[in-house]
């Protein structure tokens, strides 16, 4: 072979050498810029995410917020709770929300029949009712069929919010009738009356009754098996901060998400 052609092989080798060294220096860049692009995606949340969130998801949700308002410097979590039948009404008026998060299906359905969810809602915890009672259960209340004692002051929440309807639940369950002092349009108002010692007696939540720790004695029933409720979450059609939003459904429904909630209470789905 030639010293001529020796010298085109050695520069051919060369050239292939550089084409492969740019080739694996572009791929290595392209890899760094995914990567880049994918943490700039997580830092670029930011803003408010607001929820419209059952009464009874108070406590466990506002840790919630405050965890992933760590995990996202820039967002803030706000929440408006109360009975998700009035929740869902405020949806579908025009509220300005991101997420709902309901105490049952049915009250779901208020928004995702009006067209006001985004694909179809998971449910990410359940819950089953409890009875309250003062502290020391001084009355001796050891079952539903107590509650229809005479003289007893007992509270309900109202049969169109999902403590309500599950509550009747288990009194048809026991074929039992009881005619509450007061119907309340929420869990936690039906928890305070007991807590002020209003009522003697209220059925909620079992949350509920974690959470008000030695202010009231929870009772256990075995009807309420044949009442325990399923909670939907959703992101909202119309949600002002759709990115956020999601980010927070998916921490709440999270390993991370869960242990906050199973430690107040709740149930798996």
């Amino acid at each position: 072979m030639t010293r001529s052609a020796h010298r085109t092989l050695r520069m051919a080798g060369a050239g292939t050498a550089a084409l492969l060294a740019l080739s694996a220096c572009s791929s290595s860049d392209d890899s760094s810029s995914a990567s880049d692009s994918s943490a700039d995606a997580s830092e670029k949340l930011s803003g408010t995410v607001t929820v419209f969130a059952a009464a009874s998801l108070k406590e466990s949700f506002t840790t919630l917020g405050k965890d992933f308002e760590k995990a996202h410097p820039g967002t803030k979590v706000t929440f408006s709770f109360g009975g998700s039948d009035s929740l869902a009404a405020g949806i579908t008026g025009g509220a300005p929300t991101d997420v709902f998060a309901a105490a049952s299906a049915k009250t779901m359905a208020i928004v995702t029949d009006a067209g006001d969810a985004t694909g179809t809602p998971a449910t990410f915890v359940r819950n089953q009712l409890e009875i309250a009672t003062l502290p020391g259960n001084p009355d001796r209340i050891n079952s539903l069929e107590d509650l229809t004692g005479p003289g007893l002051k007992v509270v309900l929440c109202d049969r169109t919010v999902p403590c309500g309807a599950a509550a009747q639940k288990a009194l048809d369950a026991g074929k039992l009738k009881l005619t509450p002092v007061s119907y309340e349009q929420d869990v936690k108002s039906a928890l305070t009356k007991v807590e002020l010692k209003e009522a003697d007696a209220a059925v909620v939540y079992k949350t509920d009754v974690k959470a008000a720790g030695d202010k009231v004695e929870g009772v256990e029933f075995p009807e309420s098996a044949s009442a325990v409720n399923d909670y939907p979450i959703a992101l909202l059609k119309d949600a002002p901060n759709p990115a956020a939003a999601k980010e927070f459904i998916a921490y709440v429904r999270s390993a991370e998400g869960q242990k906050v909630l199973t430690a107040a209470g709740f149930l798996k789905p």
